[in-house]
């Protein structure tokens, strides 16, 4: 759990962890460090859960700002476009579950300390915020995926917008390791690849496009490795390769 909570937020996450089964982090190659960019699918709720009640790391979650507002808004935006548009509920169903949820979620989501995103120009002030998180050795975790037909197991793309965040801390110094991992929720098995440099993804792929889409490629193979790992979560001996150059040359809109 993210040591750098509030009690009263342990307290109320503390009660959540006793209800779910732990989830476990398999490292291709080694450990989340600090004041590093984690990027990973969202499979709804579960993954942003996964991540704040089981792993012991300074995380900031960024999430859509109407997510981060007031309650009215939440409700609005979690009922018809979470449930409703990207979970495929029928919208009078989820207005009324989101009666209860929405109170709950918000409650949740302000413990958690949320940075906000935009797609307007206030996406500065998160590119600031996210910054200066980073600086102090928080680790910023970004749900990219393009979910516009809801959450899939095989990732259809990622939105570039964590590209933009990197570029931003590169000119003011700091060359921020990026960790891609994807989260399956049969086996809680979150299966994490080896951190890469920002200024080794742009030597490889120097537009935000070509980035995005190879890191998308990257969480699919962790996706794969994840249906395949053993007991007590042991890494199959002969890993899954991607055609890396093929996906890195798709074009995300």
């Amino acid at each position: 759990m993210n040591p750098k909570r509030k009690a009263w937020f342990k307290a109320y996450a503390g009660m959540l962890k006793a209800t779910k089964k732990k989830s476990h982090f398999v490292y291709l190659d080694k450990e989340f460090t600090d004041g590093s960019v984690i990027l990973s699918n969202h499979v709804g709720t579960a993954g942003p859960l996964s991540f704040e009640l089981f792993l012991d790391r300074p995380t900031r979650f960024w999430g859509a700002y109407e997510m981060n507002s007031t309650l009215g808004s939440m409700y609005k935006y979690q009922s018809e476009v979470f449930y409703h548009e990207k979970r495929g509920w029928n919208l009078f169903g989820a207005r009324m579950f989101c009666l209860l949820a929405s109170p709950l979620t918000w409650i949740f989501y302000k413990g958690l300390n949320l940075i906000s995103t935009y797609k307007d120009m206030r996406l500065a002030h998160t590119l600031r915020e996210s910054w200066e998180a980073i600086s102090e050795g928080t680790s910023i975790v970004i749900f990219p995926e393009v979910s516009d037909k809801g959450y899939l197991d095989v990732l259809e793309g990622f939105h570039g917008g964590f590209a933009l965040l990197l570029e931003f801390c590169k000119k003011r110094g700091m060359d921020i390791p990026v960790y891609v991992t994807y989260y399956n929720k049969e086996n809680q098995a979150h299966v994490v690849d080896k951190p890469i440099l920002y200024s080794e993804l742009c030597a490889m792929y120097p537009d935000r496009e070509s980035q995005a889409a190879y890191l998308c490629g990257r969480c699919n193979r962790m996706g794969e490795i994840s249906r395949s790992l053993g007991e007590n979560y042991t890494l199959p001996e002969d890993l899954p390769e991607m055609k890396e150059p093929a996906l890195a040359n798709k074009k995300i809109h």
